[in-house]
């Protein structure tokens, strides 16, 4: 995309995917006609191979002694938020394919890598996948989020600002909800519903330095907007 930016500026998908793969705890295999759940138990080359997949089950043995070029398993990872809202799981990530030995490991060779995203499923190319590099800032967005809405909820509030007023109407609470190199993600919460807003950043950052002047640069921008709520109660109080 380069590093022009638009109101919707974000990572393709190839690095959508290679993020959530980056930052997972844990996975769920299906092979055999079974599930089983992992927890720490998968390691991530940087070609986005999976070893260490837990070799100690019987349905993982009958993966490997599957038909050559059929896939025999299908490994499915969580998007989680890691702030507490509603409906925390921002996408899952499907990788199908085949689970080989490899250098006295079990190793997990994709055939197939599907992301889906609230917008939608969107197939990966393999090469794409195999070539992008995860967010830079991944590893890190969960901490830079839980501090952002624990200890600094008054610049999360000063955020909304810069969010269409109509948007704001009936919200109840806002939290951050994502972050990546592009910018960063709020949910509004209301009482039977919510949305997502995306704040993006003027240009893209590559570590937390960056991302701290990004942050501080969308909140100076909030400062200068004003604030829609104060700006929709001085029109009601106009108009009586």
């Amino acid at each position: 995309m380069g590093d022009s930016q638009t109101w919707t500026a974000a990572p393709a998908a190839a690095q959508r995917a290679r993020s959530v793969l980056a930052s997972a705890w844990s996975c769920a295999v299906t092979a055999a006609g079974g599930r089983e759940e992992f927890v720490g138990a998968h390691s991530v080359e940087a070609d986005g191979r999976v070893l260490r997949v837990p070799d100690d089950s019987a349905r993982h043995t009958a993966a490997i002694l599957a038909p050559r070029g059929e896939p025999s398993a299908v490994l499915e990872f969580a998007d989680v938020a890691p702030v507490p809202v509603r409906d925390r799981i921002r996408g899952r990530l499907w990788l199908a394919g085949r689970c080989v030995p490899e250098d006295g490991r079990l190793a997990f060779r994709a055939t197939r890598v599907v992301l889906r995203p609230p917008s939608g499923a969107v197939v990966v190319a393999l090469d794409d996948f195999a070539a992008a590099a995860p967010d830079p800032l991944a590893s890190a967005e969960a901490g830079v989020l839980t501090h952002l809405a624990d200890r600094h909820s008054d610049a999360v509030e000063r955020l909304t600002r810069l969010v269409p007023p109509e948007t704001l109407h009936g919200a109840v609470r806002v939290q951050p909800l994502a972050m990546d190199r592009h910018g960063l993600t709020l949910r509004i919460e209301r009482r039977r519903a919510h949305g997502d807003v995306r704040l993006p950043f003027h240009t893209p950052a590559d570590d937390l330095g960056q991302l701290t002047e990004r942050v501080h640069a969308l909140l100076a921008q909030a400062t200068a907007a004003g604030c829609p709520r104060a700006l929709q109660r001085q029109r009601a109080d106009g108009d009586r």
